[in-house]
């Protein structure tokens, strides 16, 4: 196996489930938004209003393409990264794909409390948000489920879910392998 690439929507786990992940595994853990960042020397949310999406989508397929080369590698992407050009073909031939597919409900849960970092649904309320939400995922769901594996993700609000989830998660990535 060369990478694991964790696709799903925002609030999804991607990075929480990829570095414990990457720490059992003891392989190298990725963020993409974050690898944009330091690379840009810019947080996501400004690059994407000063380039605007097109660019902003290019500058991720650049990036895709080059962490894509890397091998045993936990990449979280960004939530939209799958969505575009033939990104989720480039993570489906370099490494196994999985969609953390999360219940919209626990998505708004999780987003309510940090949707201030997240210029998209910053000014939303519950209500706003999930209908957000629920409209969006079923946009993208259409590439989210080309995934290799798609896992179920409910909560994880202890140590011991996470450990629980990431144990379930690396044994059907093992089946998927054999």
């Amino acid at each position: 196996m060369q990478n694991i690439f964790l696709i799903g929507y925002m609030g999804a786990g991607k990075t929480t489930i990829g570095k414990e992940i990457a720490m059992r595994l003891d392989w190298q853990f990725i963020d993409m938004d974050l690898f944009i960042e330091s690379r840009y020397h810019k947080k996501v949310p400004s690059l994407f209003a000063e380039k605007g999406e097109e660019t902003f989508r290019d500058i991720e397929r650049n990036v895709l393409q080059e962490i894509a080369q890397f091998e045993n590698t936990v990449i979280a992407t960004g939530g939209g990264v799958p969505c575009f050009f033939d990104n989720m073909d480039v993570m489906n031939r370099t490494g196994i794909t999985v969609y953390l597919k999360t219940p919209v409900s626990e998505l708004v849960q999780r987003l309510l409390v940090c949707k201030q970092e997240r210029p998209l649904i910053k000014d939303k309320n519950e209500e706003e948000l999930t209908r957000y939400i629920a409209g969006h995922l079923e946009k993208r769901e259409t590439w989210y489920n080309r995934a290799a594996l798609v896992f179920p993700v409910e909560q994880i609000h202890t140590r011991q879910d996470l450990v629980t989830i990431t144990e379930k998660l690396i044994n059907q990535i093992n089946e998927k392998q054999t």
